[in-house]
Formats: C-alpha cells, sequence, structure tokens
C-alpha cells in the first residue's frame, strides 16, 4: 500500500506540471501541451464515463478521443486497422471480452506500479495487457412477494425442481452468462455445469431474451420470480428518472449466492493499451487515472458499480444492499473457459 501511495502521488505531480504546463507563456511548451491526446475506444456508453474524461484532461491537458461502438465492433475495427490503428487504449465491459481482445493480439503488456498494486491480482490480466476498473456482481433478484429469501442459497441451488418455470435469464449469447458459466466451469469442472445448464433450461419461465433490465421487470411483471442479472442495473433502475422503472426496482430482492462456500460471481469493466497505440505513455497515465480514488467515486457514484479500490466506499444505494463474500477466481479463467461455455450451451438448448 505505501508504494501504491507513492505512486499516486507521482501521478498527481505529474498532473500537476500538466497544469503548470499550460500556464507558460512560452508558446512551444502550450503547443506542446495541447497537442497531447489519447485516443479511447470504449464500449462503455453511460455520461459518468464523459465526465471522467474531462476531469482526465482537466488534470493534465491530454485530450481524450473518444470512438463508442459495441466491444465486437471494437475489437474488428482494431483488427481492420492493424498497425495503422489509432487506438492508444481499449475499453469494455466484462473479463472475457478483454480476454478476446488480447487473444487477438491487440493488446500489450505495461508496466504501472499503480495499476498493478491498487487493483486485486484476480481481477487483472496476468500478462498485465488488461486492468479491472470497476466490479459487477452477477446476483439473484427475486419478487419480494412470491419468493423468500431463505429459500436462495446457491446458483448450483437454481437447477432445484422447486424452481420449475420460474426462473427468468438472458441468451446464452451474452457475454455476462458466458463468463459466469466459465465460472462454474473453473470452480465445479465441465460435467457439472453442464448439468447446471441442462438443469437451468429445465426450470427457466421463458425462452431467454431481453437485457438484464428487462428481466427484472418480468419478474415484476409475473413471468417468473427469479432473475439471474448484474447488481448496477438494480442501481440505475431504482435512480432511473423514469418512475416505472424505480416502481419496478423496488418491488425486487437482491440475492448474493454462494456465501457459503466461494462466494458471488465477480466481474469487471476493464482497459487495456492498444497492441499499437501511437500514445503509449498517455495511454497508461489514463488507466491510471481512472483508477484514482477521483474517478472511482464517479464510477460507483453515477452508475453503481462497486469500485475497485478497497479505499472508495460504494455509493449509498449498494451500501444499503450489505457486504457479501465475493468469488476470488482468477478472471483470465473466464477468458480461457469461454469456447466451452458457448459449447455447454449449445448442447443443452440454452438459446
Amino acid at each position: 500500500m505505501k508504494r501504491f501511495v507513492l505512486a499516486m502521488a507521482a501521478f498527481a505531480l505529474l498532473a500537476a506540471c500538466g497544469n503548470d504546463n499550460k500556464k507558460k507563456d512560452n508558446s512551444t511548451e502550450k503547443e506542446m501541451v495541447k497537442d497531447q491526446v489519447v485516443n479511447v475506444y470504449t464500449h462503455r456508453h453511460y455520461e459518468p464515463d464523459q465526465n471522467i474524461f474531462r476531469m482526465f484532461e482537466e488534470k493534465t491537458g491530454i485530450k481524450v478521443k473518444v470512438i463508442n461502438a459495441s466491444a465486437d465492433e471494437l475489437i474488428q475495427k482494431m483488427k481492420m486497422e492493424g498497425k495503422q490503428s489509432p487506438a492508444d487504449v481499449l475499453i469494455t465491459v466484462d473479463a472475457g471480452r478483454l480476454s478476446r481482445a488480447k487473444d487477438q493480439g491487440l493488446l500489450q503488456s505495461i508496466e504501472s506500479n499503480i495499476l498493478e498494486n491498487a487493483i486485486p491480482k484476480h481481477l487483472q490480466d496476468e500478462d498485465n495487457q488488461w486492468f479491472g476498473l470497476t466490479k459487477r456482481a452477477r446476483i439473484i433478484a427475486y419478487s419480494k412477494d412470491r419468493v423468500k429469501p431463505e429459500d436462495l442459497s446457491t446458483y448450483e441451488d437454481l437447477v432445484n425442481p422447486k424452481w420449475k418455470g420460474k426462473i427468468l435469464v438472458r441468451s446464452s449469447s451474452n457475454i455476462y452468462n458466458q463468463s459466469l458459466m466459465a465460472s462454474i466451469i473453473a470452480n465445479n469442472g465441465e460435467e457439472a455445469a453442464k448439468s447446471w445448464a441442462e438443469g437451468i433450461v429445465a426450470n427457466m419461465a421463458r425462452s431467454p431474451k431481453g437485457s438484464d433490465r428487462d428481466q427484472v421487470k418480468a419478474v415484476v411483471a409475473g413471468e417468473g420470480d427469479l432473475a439471474i442479472v448484474n447488481s448496477y442495473y438494480i442501481g440505475k433502475m431504482l435512480n432511473s428518472p423514469d418512475p416505472e422503472e424505480v416502481k419496478t426496482a423496488k418491488q425486487i430482492g437482491l440475492f448474493f449466492p454462494n456465501q457459503e462456500d466461494r462466494g458471488t460471481h465477480i466481474n469487471v469493466s476493464g482497459a487495456g493499451v492498444a497492441k499499437y497505440a501511437p500514445n503509449r505513455a498517455n495511454a497508461i497515465l489514463f488507466i491510471e487515472y481512472l483508477i484514482s480514488e477521483e474517478a472511482q467515486k464517479v464510477f460507483t457514484d453515477a452508475n453503481y458499480e462497486y469500485p475497485i479500490l478497497e479505499s472508495v466506499e460504494p455509493v449509498q444505494d449498494i451500501k444499503d444492499w450489505g457486504d457479501f463474500k465475493e468469488d476470488n477466481l482468477e478472471l483470465n479463467k473466464l477468458g480461457e473457459n469461454n469456447k466451452k461455455a458457448v459449447l455447454i450451451f449449445d448442447e443443452t438448448s440454452w438459446k
């Protein structure tokens, strides 16, 4: 932790130097700062992220140029651009996608004491090619009217016949479900994972469709009693400008599975430096800023994600859900087991 504090102090000093440069009269130095950029390819589409980017610009004088698209589109774009790609940083959600970018040779290893010391080891790539920025828990959302929380326990228990016709979940093509399956493979083995998928399919209330928010709405509408969703969607719905979404979210309870054994499945949004980054130093500085306490506070306050830094308190809505035990599985395993997960989904007809 001492090394981390010293490293962050160095970052603050560098940022201050960037601000000082802008104040100097020397026109050459002004032009140098003005021309500093970092090109960010990001899958995240949240307004709070734009605020964080502006904060980084103000602190360093480095202009953040953003390309927004889906993860698959960005990965394909980087592949097509090759060595001519202007991308400095790739930001996306889910360790499975980050691993996909790494496996396709689109990221590079970097050295950063700030990132390596601040981020828990299981939430960063073993080769330093990507780093977690925020955490999401994949939880069970249940109807407060029809389900008693004491009847819930683990992901594995969702195959119990008592849940037949009551489970709502999105499609197997969704990376969140692929990574949950990959974690079950890593923890329980392929045969157990296949049996689990078969049990979930047998207990589905309907054919998988829609987003995580749609699963929550379907629970409240009575189409099922339980939904497997990411935690931050509940926070966003509770604070939605749409009063109907707020009303819906208030009728939902949150349950964190597997508290008596390995803990609840955790995933991340994360970032890596692009393979051919033309502004490599700026890219590293940018990612380091994203795990500063200042940026982490914005992530949790505005998007209801769990901060990656233990020193940052989650927003009140998250606190209200209570503390829980996290699965500390190395997230590299999610990428390693992705193909096996997809194959199991196909074999068990999880559409």
